[in-house]
């Protein structure tokens, strides 16, 4: 069994992307817009999910590589309001360096939550809303914690 993120940017998807690209390193393994669907007559929402057409230019999926994980996302019915609440992507890194640098990107246009500071289970962890809305806890692994 495998579980991965799948996460809905209701319209910002690309612009996402970009920032995660630069600031994480990430890796788009494939892009999909819905004007690409190889099945043109689906153009319409599922039904449930209020029927509203969907933007052609809008990503309909991409998968993409942070680091040895795999991340999926959509523009979802773009409605412009993305929303991710009680869900938090952690990062794990071996140095405080790395934290500090993948810790500040995040931030950039985000809301801090709890800084990048000494815990007693890691030498550098932090919590960060990113400007997307998505919560980041990043973490320096402690050599001398018993791995999860």
């Amino acid at each position: 069994m495998l579980v991965q993120p799948y996460l809905f940017f209701e319209g910002r998807c690309e612009e996402a992307l970009d920032f995660y690209k630069a600031k994480l390193g990430a890796k788009v393994d494939m892009l999909m817009h819905f004007k690409d669907n190889p099945e043109p007559q689906n153009q319409q929402a599922p039904e449930g999910c209020g029927g509203m057409d969907v933007q052609p230019d809008k990503v309909m999926h991409c998968a993409f590589h942070i680091g040895d994980s795999l991340v999926m996302a959509s523009d979802g019915m773009a409605s412009g309001k993305p929303e991710f609440k009680g869900v938090s992507l952690s990062i794990s890194v071996k140095t405080e360096a790395e934290a500090r640098k993948l810790f500040d990107g995040l931030s950039e246009g985000g809301n801090v939550q709890m800084p990048l500071t000494k815990t007693f289970y890691s030498p550098a962890f932090g919590m960060v809303a990113d400007k997307f809305g998505v919560s980041w806890m990043v973490v320096t692994d402690d050599p001398n914690m018993p791995k999860h």
